[in-house]
């Protein structure tokens, strides 16, 4: 039986049976059961507890007023008593009934303040406790998840594509990019075009000999030199230009993107040269890259040579998305959705976001069991490209936001955790719920632990 039972509610049973050692108890009772399903009571089932004042303490009085307890031979085990039983079974009825795999600490909850042959719910009305009232409110957190052949969040809607025109100022934000950004324009003014193209912003990035990126490129062959030489046998085109809102040429628009999407996911809240080379491999677009192919490179290669010097400063995002990638192969699922990157965040286990969802009694366990039965498991991975949903798009954009808000360089877990919570009805946010918290005691976590 206990096998199905999460950490948190197995928990309250070993509990159970601390209370009755503690007692000298002959059998472990269902007054035990209850002493320690509050005393371990988190999320929303203790808010429920709190907001009647039901503590440990006072219900230990409550309880012991009239409660005889038959000292027991402490070098023996002690068994459940037959009120304990019949409440264990009336979770498992409930398990059972909610189309839930695993038992949860709601359901035992649930069981306990439905028991009528018991004195528990006496003990509870004694002490102010409104079951009628509580009991939607705790049915509510163990009702049937139905499991769904597709991601909960995969949506027909198509993706909003982001204005690159009205974001310059952001695109180019920090040191690095800025530069590469003036070379750019600077080169539009002696070329005689009036829109900027792969060719103008690679040719930017390729000037600065002395960066790490431009090493790497000179690996490959791809140097300033080499690149103009090739770059002055391609043909002229024209259209129109205007200040500092740059207009982009169709494909150096698709790579800009692809550029700022690569930042976000490698945990970067500024897209760095680095990123905009990615963005150009990405696309597979371009007078810059039909140059990069004449250097006969392998793309992968090239990309991997650029991410590894990133990886080794070991950003908490970058680890975080790949722990989500991870999660989704072991379901068996080509699709990353906001229950992955919670997982992620659990799994990473150092950031301010693990700590808040620890803190919380929230583990990585438990949680891959909530995110199991609501996305199923699935047959979809292979050897396929794992993608993002578009909801978990949005979080990482969130993310990207709360980070530069906060004039961070680096997206980190708090700031992924806390656009989590800006997304009530996502897939993370239906497990968080279902763990036993919701969107005020995480953000409390964050600012807590943010100060």
């Amino acid at each position: 039986m206990f096998e199905k039972f999460t950490e948190k509610a197995l928990n309250v049973i070993v509990e159970a049976q601390n209370i009755a050692i503690y007692d000298h108890s002959d059998k472990v009772l269902s007054e035990h059961l209850l002493l320690a399903t509050v005393k371990k009571a988190k999320g929303f089932c203790a808010r429920i507890f709190n907001s009647y004042n039901i503590t440990y303490e006072r219900l230990s009085e409550e309880i012991y007023k009239t409660l005889k307890i038959n000292e027991s031979d402490m070098n023996s085990s002690i068994p459940f008593s037959d009120d304990f039983k019949r409440i264990l079974q009336s979770t498992m009825n409930l398990v059972n009934d909610s189309g839930n795999s695993t038992v949860h600490y709601e359901h035992l909850v649930l069981a306990l303040i439905n028991d009528t042959h018991s004195k528990i719910s006496q003990y509870l009305t004694n002490l102010g406790f409104d079951i009628e009232k509580s009991r939607p409110l705790i049915e509510k957190l163990v009702q049937r998840k139905v499991k769904k052949d597709f991601h909960p969040e995969v949506e027909e809607n198509k993706d909003v594509e982001i204005d690159l025109t009205k974001e310059t100022d952001t695109l180019f934000d920090n040191k690095e990019s800025s530069k590469v950004f003036e070379r750019a324009v600077a080169k539009l003014s002696t070329s005689g075009y009036e829109i900027l193209g792969t060719e103008q912003i690679i040719s930017s990035v390729l000037e600065d000999k002395e960066s790490n990126l431009s090493k790497i490129l000179a690996h490959f062959g791809i140097t300033d030199e080499a690149f103009e030489d090739k770059l002055s046998k391609v043909s002229s085109r024209s259209a129109e230009y205007e200040g500092r809102q740059i207009v982009f040429t169709p494909n150096a628009f698709i790579a800009m993107s692809l550029a700022q999407q690569t930042a976000k996911e490698l945990g970067s809240s500024e897209v760095l040269p680095e990123h905009i080379i990615l963005g150009l491999l990405k696309s597979k677009k371009g007078v810059a890259y039909n140059i990069f192919e004449q250097f006969g490179i392998n793309d992968d290669d090239l990309a991997h040579s650029i991410i590894k010097p990133i990886e080794k400063e070991m950003p908490e995002t970058l680890t975080i998305l790949r722990l989500a990638k991870q999660e989704a192969r072991a379901l068996g699922k080509n699709v990353v959705g906001t229950e992955m990157f919670l997982l992620g965040i659990i799994g990473e286990a150092t950031g301010v976001g693990a700590v808040v969802l620890n803190e919380l009694q929230i583990n990585i366990k438990d949680a891959r069991k909530v995110v199991e039965q609501l996305v199923g498991v699935g047959n979809d991975y292979f050897d396929n490209e794992i993608v993002f949903t578009k909801r978990a798009k949005r979080v990482l954009e969130t993310a990207w936001e709360i980070a530069k808000k906060a004039n961070k360089t680096k997206i980190e877990s708090s700031d992924l955790l806390w656009a989590i919570t800006t997304e009530p009805t996502s897939t993370a946010m239906q497990a968080l719920e279902q763990l036993g918290t919701d969107v005020l005691e995480i953000r409390e976590g964050i600012k807590k632990h943010s100060r």
